[in-house]
């Protein structure tokens, strides 16, 4: 991979039982599904360009095992996929039937994180990246989407009203958790570089960090302006629960001053090989995230 992806690009990142795979983005694109077997657990790895929402799921429902094609249709702009055995819809965004025989039943979702190759290599330097032998023709590489992320642009095929306490276009980190949605603003995030927060009785702590390039900007996405990437993690370990806080170019944490990396690996210090436990998130634009979490709390500042 090191011939064909620069260390900028972003790739969605996923490991399960020691097994870890990156999806880049300038394949998926393309595609936007990607069914694969990761760590024994198949999965169904997705991105949306459309609402910038790379998700992933878990294949298997009540037994069955599902391939997942995309379906050709959107809602709110995002991407309506089908299984092949039942041919249900399914929305991207909620990990629910919309239409057919499970309509109404939901998808495990599995955390995953869109970072770039450069951080997946240091963190996983034996892990497995998706190959560009697809079987298709496609120019991997090259954004069909340019300049689609540019704040104050309005979002293609979206007809429905838009939350204006944000951007359309604003790039926000969500997550979904019982009783509350939030949202962090990435304008926020980054000037931040880490925000502690608690919700719901549940400790988080939101991570950004520069050197991952968007996917929906330039031409040639390495060439892309740099939004970086985020991780969402509980803050505590055991007994103890962490502070984080931005040092530099580091990210540590207050108690033991542990160096910790995006995917919240303990990567120096005390805690090294320690793991933040992981909560599922995603990085949205606000108009895709609003459109189906309208009552969403946005974070506005510690």
């Amino acid at each position: 991979a090191l011939d064909w992806l620069a260390d900028n690009e972003p790739v969605i990142a996923l490991e399960i039982n020691v097994d870890a795979r990156a999806y880049p983005l300038k394949i998926i694109t393309w595609h936007e599904i990607v069914n694969d077997l990761v760590g024994d657990v198949p999965v169904a790895v997705t991105f949306c360009p459309l609402c910038n929402s790379a998700i992933t799921f878990d294949r298997r429902f009540d037994g069955q095992v599902f391939e997942f094609g995309t379906a050709g249709l959107q809602r709110n702009s995002d991407l309506v996929m089908y299984d092949r055995t039942t041919e249900t819809l399914w929305q991207q965004f909620t990990g629910r039937g919309i239409v057919g025989d499970l309509a109404g039943e939901e998808l495990a979702f599995i955390p995953s994180s869109m970072i770039s190759f450069a951080d997946f290599r240091a963190a996983h330097p034996d892990g497995k990246i998706l190959s560009r032998d697809t079987g298709f023709s496609r120019s991997y590489g090259e954004n069909p989407y340019v300049g689609y992320d540019t704040i104050g642009s309005d979002p293609f095929l979206f007809r429905g009203p838009i939350d204006g306490r944000l951007a359309a276009m604003e790039r926000v980190v969500t997550v979904s958790l019982p009783e509350v949605d939030v949202a962090y603003p990435l304008s926020i995030l980054a000037e931040a570089g880490v925000i502690n927060d608690t919700q719901v009785g549940l400790d988080l702590v939101v991570f950004h960090q520069p050197g991952t390039s968007s996917a929906l900007g330039s031409r040639v996405i390495a060439e892309a302006e740099d939004v970086g990437a985020t991780g969402v993690f509980e803050r505590t370990i055991g007994d103890q629960t962490f502070t984080f806080q931005q040092d530099g170019d580091k990210i540590v944490d207050v108690e033991t001053n542990t160096t910790w990396n995006i995917l919240g690996q303990a990567v120096d210090g005390p805690l090294s090989g320690e793991q933040l436990p992981q909560v599922v998130h995603a990085d949205h634009f606000w108009f895709s995230w609003a459109a189906f979490r309208p009552d969403t709390l946005i974070f506005e500042g510690e």
